[in-house]
Parts: structure tokens; C-alpha cells; sequence
């Protein structure tokens, strides 16, 4: 049996710095992989999420795998591992066999320069596909490895060194890389459809590092980090895909002592970028515990992980429900469904900070503040002027609102504290019903920007 959580990944930072999820899930949602472990041995393990009830089945090789091997589910339920083996990455298919384990060689990424590296995309939006990322010293390279006909196919080659990977549409065509070049990063657009065609997405400012960290095709909205407002450090804002609205960097997604990653954007928002609920890993001294956070609105609601919460996994119903895997020593695959509080509606108005003022805050269970114009408004989203006909392919997120930026003053119980995380959910047997949400969320209430835009990825 399954014990244990996959540590190794969970703890280590991908190419753009965000920490590895605990498991990758499918698109889908049908299925999820995890490098697992029993005692000291590390196996690949799958879990079936779209039955009654989750299921893990071990998929253990002839040897244990290393640490830090990466493994991505297929839709067809295979599991793609990644190894390496002589400076060659390996790349095969893994499928139950009865009581062993299936193995289907794909082939191999031979990288010339040893200090070359290869590692998996995200799960792309066409689930019987895979897809791997080759970093050199001056270049890299987007590799077709699960999929294509005659193994590993050579797709596109970007000049610079490339890290993340989001997937910006619903076919697998459109793939945004943050881009570092001439001293600094960018996030481009790469059609692999178009033989690898490059264009720009993210240039905030000249001087700033750009990064994509989310994506969702229904509503268009992005996740972005960057150095604009602040230079030197990152801060979450968020735009949308195809608009010519401009970045906006929430005041309330600044945590004191804090480590912020959105990992989860809730589908099916379609024109209503700002009513998606996101879900953030929140990192902090004590452990890892769960935001939710709308661009509607000015605070972060903090909701207690299940005990063994795979840190950085979970996936959004089209309702409204957050799906969170969890594994522990009494139940070694489960998911726990919470209907998380919140939804669109009118903010009261917002106390004006200048940028440099202090204003600490400690919540327990909700962090408020968002920047605003120079005057107190009452609404998140001002409505934008009417704007020319967006262009049918991603559109450059331009002119951040960086001069006489404000924000709104955090309410102040106990100045000066970090966040502590809520206490753990308790974890229900095999079979037991999740527990009752505390509160339910109420029906967005629809909202279009003027100027609001996805474009044809078709």
C-alpha cells in the first residue's frame, strides 16, 4: 500500500519556479499519476478519478524508478515516465498487465550539450498526447513523445531558454513558453500547428519579467506573474486572452511570509473571465494550505487541505466545486470535494494606499485588498472604453496600470503576523460521504467587460 506522498517532487521547482504539483492530472479529470513510494523504493502509480469512487493502481517497473522521475497520465489510462539512462532521456508507456506491469518503448531525446534539459509539459487538452520541453544553452525545442507515429517528433525550436508551459486553447495547437532572452523573460506564443511560428503575449513593460502560470480557454483568463509593478519581485496579476483590458496585480494576492501558486481555474465561465474561481497552493513556514480567489472580487478565502493533500493538485468542476487528492496511511487514494464560499458581486468601496505605504493585516480566514484608481470606486472591474475588433490570434497584455497604483487597505486584527494555515480537514474512511461544506456558493451573476475578446484559435 501507498503511504506517502511523493516528497521529492512536491519540494522541487520546475524551470520557472513554481513547485512541482504532488500529481499531474489529466485535462479531463479521468485520471492522475504520481510518483509514489513503500519504504525506500520510489514506483509510478495511477489514479482513476472518474468512478464512483478514486482508485490507485501501482504500476512498479522491474527496478525502482530514481527520484524526481516524471510521469504524466494519458487519457487512454497509460502513464508516460520519464527517465534518463546514460545523458539519453527515455521515454516509454506504462499499462496494468494483471498482476505486472506493461511497458511500450516510445523512444528517446538525446540533448548534444550535457547541461541540456529535458523535462514533461502539462498534460495537453488532447489527452492521448504528450509533450516534452528540450532547454540549451542558446535554443529550445518542443518535442512531440506520446502520440506521433514514429516515436519522438521534433515539433518547433524556440532561440532562448524556455521555461513553464501552458496550453492557451482546447485542440493542443497554441503552447505559451516563458521565454528568457537578452536578460530578461517574456512569455511567447508558439503554434505547433504552424511550424512552430513564434509571436509575443506577455510584455508588460520593457524592463519586466513576464510569466504564465494559468490558462482557461472558456473565459480566457491568465494568471500571470510579474516584476512590473514591483521590479525586482514577482506579483501575481491577471489579464485575458485576446482583450485589450489591461494587467491587473491584486493587492490581496500579496501574503506576508507566504508562497503563492494558482494551480486550478474553474472551467466553463465562458465571457466571464472575472467569476472563475482559482485556486492558489499557499506555502508558508507552518505547511501548505488552500486559497480561492476571484478576480471579482478583493480577498482571498482560506480553506484548510485534506491531511496527505498531494500539495498543488486539484481540479475545478464546472459548478464550482474544488477537488482535492489526498493520500495517508488509512486511505491511500481519495479526493475530498469542497463547495468553496464566495462569488461575483459588488465590492463596497476601497480605502486608498499609495504604493510605499504600509498596510499589514492578519485574517484567519480571508485576505482582502485590490489595487485602485486614484479615487475610491465601488466596482472591481471599471468598464473599459470601446476598443477596435481583436485580432484571431493571441494579442500582447500591454500598459499595466503601474503609475499611481493603489491599493486597498488590509483590514488589521494583529499587525505584523504572517498567516497561519486553518487546521486540517478531517480525512473520510473509504465509502464515507465528504463532509457537509460550510457554505455554498452563490450564482455568478454575469458580467462582460466592454472590450472583452477570446479570439479563433481555430
Amino acid at each position: 500500500m501507498t503511504v506517502c506522498a511523493t516528497e521529492v517532487a512536491a519540494r522541487n521547482a520546475n524551470d520557472g519556479g513554481a513547485p512541482r504539483p504532488g500529481c499531474v492530472i489529466t485535462a479531463d479529470g479521468t485520471y492522475a499519476a504520481r510518483l509514489a513510494r513503500a519504504g525506500k523504493s520510489w514506483f509510478p502509480e495511477r489514479w482513476t478519478l472518474d468512478g464512483p469512487e478514486p482508485y490507485a493502481v501501482p504500476l512498479p517497473g522491474n527496478q525502482p524508478e530514481e527520484p524526481g522521475t516524471e510521469v504524466l497520465p494519458i487519457s487512454d489510462g497509460r502513464v508516460l515516465i520519464h527517465r534518463i539512462a546514460g545523458g539519453r532521456h527515455l521515454f516509454s508507456l506504462l499499462y496494468p498487465t494483471g498482476p505486472g506491469t506493461g511497458e511500450l518503448l516510445l523512444g528517446a531525446v538525446e540533448c548534444r550539450d550535457p547541461s541540456d534539459r529535458v523535462r514533461l509539459l502539462p498534460p495537453a487538452p488532447r489527452g492521448g498526447y504528450a509533450y516534452a520541453l528540450a532547454v540549451g544553452r542558446s535554443s529550445s525545442v518542443v518535442w512531440l513523445v506520446a502520440g506521433g507515429s514514429f516515436g519522438p517528433e521534433r515539433l518547433a525550436e524556440v532561440p532562448g531558454r524556455c521555461s513553464g508551459g501552458v496550453w492557451l486553447d482546447g485542440t493542443g495547437r497554441m503552447l505559451a513558453l516563458d521565454r528568457s532572452l537578452g536578460g530578461r523573460t517574456k512569455t511567447v506564443v508558439v503554434d505547433l500547428e504552424d511550424g512552430g511560428s513564434v509571436s509575443p503575449l506577455l510584455q508588460i513593460a520593457e524592463d519586466s519579467d513576464d510569466r504564465l502560470l494559468l490558462a482557461d480557454p472558456d473565459s480566457g483568463l491568465l494568471l500571470i506573474r510579474s516584476d512590473a509593478p514591483s521590479p525586482g519581485r514577482g506579483r501575481l496579476g491577471w489579464g485575458v486572452l485576446g482583450s485589450t483590458l489591461p494587467v491587473r496585480f491584486p493587492e490581496c494576492l500579496r501574503l506576508r511570509d507566504c508562497v503563492v501558486t494558482p494551480f486550478a481555474i474553474q472551467p466553463g465561465q465562458v465571457l466571464t473571465p472575472e467569476s472563475c474561481a482559482v485556486a492558489l497552493r499557499l506555502d508558508g513556514a507552518v505547511g501548505s494550505w488552500v486559497g480561492v480567489w476571484r478576480p471579482a472580487e478583493r480577498q482571498v478565502h482560506h480553506l484548510a487541505a485534506p491531511e496527505g493533500w498531494l500539495a498543488g493538485a486539484g481540479r475545478w468542476s464546472r459548478d464550482g466545486v474544488l477537488q482535492l487528492p489526498y493520500a495517508t496511511g488509512v486511505v491511500p487514494c481519495g479526493v475530498t470535494r469542497v463547495e468553496v464560499p464566495g462569488g461575483v458581486r459588488e465590492c463596497a468601496p476601497c480605502v486608498s494606499v499609495h504604493v510605499g505605504e504600509s498596510a499589514d493585516a492578519s485574517v484567519p480566514t480571508s485576505t482582502s485588498g485590490d489595487e485602485a484608481p486614484s479615487e475610491p470606486q465601488s466596482l472591481p472591474l471599471p468598464l473599459p472604453e470601446l476598443c477596435e475588433p481583436v485580432a484571431a490570434r493571441p494579442v500582447p497584455l500591454r500598459e499595466a496600470p503601474l503609475r499611481g497604483q493603489v491599493g486597498a487597505q488590509w483590514a488589521s486584527s494583529a499587525a505584523g503576523q504572517g498567516f497561519s494555515p486553518p487546521p486540517p480537514l478531517p480525512v473520510p474512511s473509504l465509502g464515507a460521504a465528504p463532509p457537509d461544506p460550510r457554505c455554498r456558493p452563490e450564482r455568478p451573476r454575469p458580467q462582460t467587460p466592454d472590450g472583452l475578446g477570446v479570439p479563433d484559435l481555430g
